[in-house]
C-alpha cells in the first residue's frame, strides 16, 4: 500500500504541475557552444563518472560536466520530486525498472534514433527503453543473473557437471543437502524485498512473457504456474530456507563457510567472492542458469536518460554518445566492473582477457521487464506471491490472485 500511494501521489503531483512529454526548455544551446550540463549519477556510478568526463572534456572542452552523485536509496525519491517541482538536471541514469514510471510522468525527451540505433546494444536492455513506438533511454551498462556453485562440494556429492537444465539444478542440490556442513542447499528466496528477481528468470525460462499482444499481464498464464511450481519444489524438498531471509543477509559468509554451496546473483560477486572468501580460490563456478523450456536470464542495469526541459540537449547527447561508445564502455568495466550494454564493447581487449563470458552467454537469452509504470507494486505483489509459495501455497492459485490483484497495473 505505500508503494502505491508513493507512486500515486508522484503521478498526481507531476500532471497537476502540467509536465509535458517533451518539455520546452526555452532557447536550447547548440552543442559547440560554452556550457555546463548536469548529470545525476547513482550509487558507484555517481562517485566514478567525474574521471569518465574529464576525458569527454578533452574532446569537448566547451562543455563542462557538473556530476551529482546520489545515493540509490534516496535516488527514485530525490528524481520524483524534482520533476514535481521542475528541477530536474538536464540528464540521468535511471535504474531499468524506473524506466516506466518517468515516461508516465511526462519529463524523458524521447531519443534520436537515428543516432543510437538498437542494433548497437542487447535486446532487452533497448526493449525496457522502449514504448508505444518510442525510445526514452541509451542502455548504459547491464546486469543479469547467473548460478554460483561450489564444485568442490560438487564433487564431494558426487556431481561432476556443471547443472544445464532445471531437473541437473535440483539434483545438485538434492545432492548437496546430503553433505554434513550444508544447511540450505540453494539460497533461494521465499519473498522478501526484491524476491521476484529470482522468480523471473524461472517465468521466462518456462518461455512467459509478462505482458501478452494487447499489454495485459500474464502472471496467471501456464509458464507462471509452471515457473511457481518448479520454484516451490526447493521449499517442498527442505533445501531451501521458506521464509524470506533477514534484511542484510550476506550469501557469501555461507557460501565460503560450506553451509550454502549454491545461489544465483549478478556479476558483481565475482568480485566480492574473491575479496571476501579467499579461501575458496579455484573451488566455485559461475554458470548460466539452468533452462527450464529454454534458456532464460534477466536483465537489469540503467540507461541514460535526457530531461525534456533541458536547454542542452546536443550536449546530453554527446554525451551520451561518449558513454556508450564501445572503447569508453570497456574502459568503464576496468574502473567499475559495469558489463557493458554495447554489444561492440565486448570484443574490445579489456572484456575479451575477464573472464565475462559466462555473463554474456546470459545476456543474449535474458528477458525484460517492459516499461510499466506501476512496476514497483507489481514487484512487491510477486514477493508476497513467493512468501506465499515458501509457505506451501498452491502455485495455480497463488498465480491467479496474483493476476487479480495486478491486472490493472499494466496501463
Amino acid at each position: 500500500m505505500a508503494r502505491r500511494a508513493r507512486i500515486a501521489t508522484a503521478l498526481a503531483v507531476v500532471s497537476a504541475l502540467g509536465l509535458a512529454a517533451c518539455g520546452d526548455g526555452g532557447g536550447e544551446v547548440g552543442a559547440d557552444a560554452e556550457q555546463t550540463l548536469t548529470v545525476w549519477a547513482m550509487g558507484e556510478e555517481g562517485t566514478r563518472i567525474e574521471g569518465v568526463a574529464e576525458k569527454f572534456n578533452e574532446e569537448h572542452p566547451n562543455i563542462t560536466i557538473k556530476v551529482t552523485p546520489i545515493g540509490w536509496d534516496v535516488a527514485h525519491q530525490k528524481l520524483v520530486s524534482a520533476a514535481a517541482a521542475g528541477k530536474l538536471p538536464d540528464m540521468a541514469q535511471l535504474g531499468s525498472t524506473w524506466m516506466g514510471e518517468f515516461i508516465d510522468l511526462g519529463v524523458l525527451e524521447p531519443v534520436d534514433t537515428g543516432v543510437f540505433s538498437a542494433d548497437d546494444f542487447f535486446p532487452a536492455a533497448w526493449e525496457g527503453n522502449e514504448r508505444d513506438g518510442e525510445v526514452y533511454g541509451v542502455p548504459w551498462y547491464v546486469d543479469t543473473r547467473a548460478l554460483y556453485y561450489r564444485t568442490d562440494l560438487a564433487a564431494q556429492a558426487g556431481v561432476d557437471e556443471a547443472p544445464e537444465t532445471w531437473a541437473d539444478q535440483l539434483a545438485l542440490a538434492e545432492a548437496y543437502q546430503e553433505l554434513d556442513s550444508t544447511r540450505w542447499a540453494f539460497s533461494l528466496p521465499a519473498g522478501g524485498d526484491g524476491a521476484w528477481q529470482n522468480w523471473m528468470p524461472y517465468f521466462f525460462s518456462a518461455g512467459g512473457s509478462l505482458l501478452d499482444g494487447d499489454g495485459n499481464l500474464t502472471l496467471d498464464s501456464p509458464e507462471a504456474v509452471e515457473s511457481f511450481t518448479e520454484y516451490r519444489k526447493y521449499f517442498d524438498k527442505g533445501l531451501s530456507k521458506s521464509t524470506a531471509a533477514a534484511p542484510g543477509y550476506d550469501v557469501i559468509k555461507d557460501f565460503g563457510a560450506d553451509r550454502v554451496p549454491m545461489f544465483a546473483s549478478g556479476p558483481w560477486m565475482v568480485q566480492n567472492i574473491a575479496d571476501q572468501a579467499p579461501q575458496l580460490k579455484g573451488k566455485w563456478d559461475v554458470v548460466p542458469l539452468p533452462a527450464g523450456d529454454k534458456p532464460a536470464s534477466l536483465i537489469g542495469g540503467a540507461s541514460l536518460v535526457t530531461f525534456g526541459d533541458s536547454e542542452h540537449k546536443a550536449a546530453a547527447q554527446e554525451f551520451t554518445s561518449f558513454l556508450t561508445d564501445p572503447k569508453t564502455q570497456a574502459d568503464w568495466y576496468e574502473m567499475a566492473k559495469s558489463l557493458p550494454a554495447n554489444l561492440a564493447a565486448w570484443d574490445e581487449p579489456a572484456l575479451r582477457k575477464a573472464d565475462v563470458e559466462v555473463f554474456q552467454k546470459s545476456l543474449d537469452t535474458a528477458g525484460t521487464i517492459p516499461p510499466l509504470a506501476q512496476w514497483e507494486e507489481i514487484a512487491h505483489e510477486i514477493d508476497v506471491t513467493l512468501e506465499e509459495l515458501g509457505k506451501g501455497g498452491d502455485p495455480a492459485e497463488l498465480a491467479r490472485e496474483l493476476q487479480e490483484k495486478t491486472e490493472d497495473l499494466a496501463g
